[in-house]
């Protein structure tokens, strides 16, 4: 298993950041992912608004973004190490969104890590249907680790 956590903003997240790698760690574990890489890249609102509107043709902030690989039908690794792709976050987002919705700086950079993750993994939230399946998962994960609302 490999998983990547790249800071690429001026803040010091050294502490958070590696909580967050163990919590993939475990996350990875418990589904049997088996050997998988993927990247999380922290970011600032003017980097995650230059991805969104470069790839999504949306001109404005997002919380989070993530690029799949393995929608990509024709990628195959022969070493058999699942190459699931990069999780872009905006550590602006993170901290908005956590004094905005009343939870800690870790929870909502848990569930937005988690909720990239399961992106990677095909889950989406295009349709109702699919969106409470999402989010039911996002819930289990991370109550099941101790990060609660």
């Amino acid at each position: 298993m490999n998983i990547e956590v790249f800071n690429e903003t001026d803040e010091a997240l050294d502490k958070e950041l590696k909580e967050l790698k163990e919590l993939l760690v475990r996350v990875v574990e418990k589904e049997n992912l088996g050997d998988v890489l993927f990247n999380v890249i922290i970011v600032d609102n003017e980097a995650i608004k230059k991805i969104n509107s470069e790839y999504r043709h949306i001109d404005r902030e997002t919380d989070v973004i993530s690029f799949a690989l393995e929608d990509e039908e024709t990628l195959v690794n022969p070493s058999g190490v699942r190459i699931l792709g990069d999780i872009y976050i905006s550590i602006d987002k993170v901290r908005s969104q956590a004094l905005e919705y009343g939870h800690s700086f870790k929870r909502e950079l848990s569930f937005l890590a988690v909720h990239g993750l399961l992106h990677l993994l095909g889950y989406d939230h295009m349709t109702k249907e699919d969106e409470e399946k999402m989010f039911k998962k996002q819930e289990e994960v991370l109550s099941s680790n101790g990060i609660l609302r």
